[in-house]
């Protein structure tokens, strides 16, 4: 608490003991512009993963399709079939047979546009919407094997976690980087205070015999350092933010990184990024201070 007093007061005699300029401060402030504007797009790719990962999990856990393998003579027979059977079945909120259309589209970025599906043995799929209670997939399995024999429910359960667990490591590796950030800021700061206080050790000498205690001079180097922090991180935030907002708008495309940035209240993280710099350089600096400070005694 003495630290932090001292860091919102204020000493003019003691942040003389601290040089304004030169490496050190041009160090400290290109490390914390650096790695505040790369957490910024840590802290995103983050949080457009978890928001991923929730999407798919809602989506493909609602969602379910039913193929129907029957010999062309009989394929309609059957789709109609089973969509009498799903209208009946508890937990199905909608049930729509695909046209030759809608599946020409999903073709297409693999076959090509001219595509002719009365060529080829295609399935016809039906796409089948679950309700918030769900359905006994089971259940319905057995019932259409009885009635509908050219049937296939497929329930996404097969590929539906490797997508979330893989959203979901991503996320986890956007939270690491942000750790790494701070690690490599602590540690960047930590050498920039040590070479500082090596570099005035006759300052310091000097200060001790006219009654200077160490912890005196270790505030004077701690705020300094911090607030360097500070506003180098606070630049490198800007400075990312500006860039995230000229990122191209892809959220109606789909992809892998849709979604990537900020929405609602997530901006505020970004925000917090200059603060915890100001935390880490406090705390990184006050211990190289008093670790050096001893090692000059």
């Amino acid at each position: 608490m003495k630290y932090l007093r001292g860091l919102i007061a204020g000493d003019r005699q003691a942040d003389r003991v601290v040089p304004p300029s030169g490496f050190t401060a041009q160090l400290t402030l290109f490390a914390a512009a650096a790695m505040a504007f790369l957490a910024v797009f840590a802290l995103a790719l983050s949080l457009a993963a978890g928001r991923l990962a929730d999407r798919w999990g809602d989506e493909l856990a609602r969602s379910a399709t039913l193929r129907i393998v029957a010999p062309l003579d009989q394929r309609q027979a059957q789709t109609d079939a089973a969509l009498r059977i799903l209208e009946t079945t508890k937990g199905v909120a909608s049930a729509r047979a695909l046209t030759d259309a809608d599946q020409q589209a999903l073709l297409e970025p693999w076959f090509g546009p001219d595509l002719a599906l009365d060529t080829l043995p295609v399935p016809r799929l039906i796409e089948v919407i679950e309700n918030d209670e769900g359905m006994d997939a089971a259940g319905l399995r057995l019932r259409l094997a009885a009635e509908v024999p050219g049937a296939v429910l497929d329930d996404h359960s097969r590929w539906r976690k490797p997508l979330i667990d893989a959203a979901g490591r991503l996320r986890m590796l956007g939270w690491i980087s942000t750790l790494l950030i701070a690690a490599a800021v602590a540690a960047m700061i930590t050498l920039a205070a040590q070479a500082a206080l090596a570099a005035n050790a006759q300052v310091i000498a000097v200060l001790r015999l006219v009654g200077a205690t160490d912890d005196y001079i270790a505030q004077a180097f701690i705020r300094r350092f911090t607030l360097r922090a500070l506003s180098g991180a606070a630049v490198g935030t800007g400075v990312g933010l500006i860039a995230m907002v000229l990122m191209p708008d892809a959220s109606d495309a789909p992809g892998f990184l849709t979604g990537l940035g900020y929405q609602g209240v997530h901006w505020i993280f970004p925000l917090l990024i200059p603060v915890l710099a100001g935390a880490v350089a406090f705390a990184a600096t006050g211990t190289a201070a008093r670790r050096t400070l001893r090692e000059l005694a």
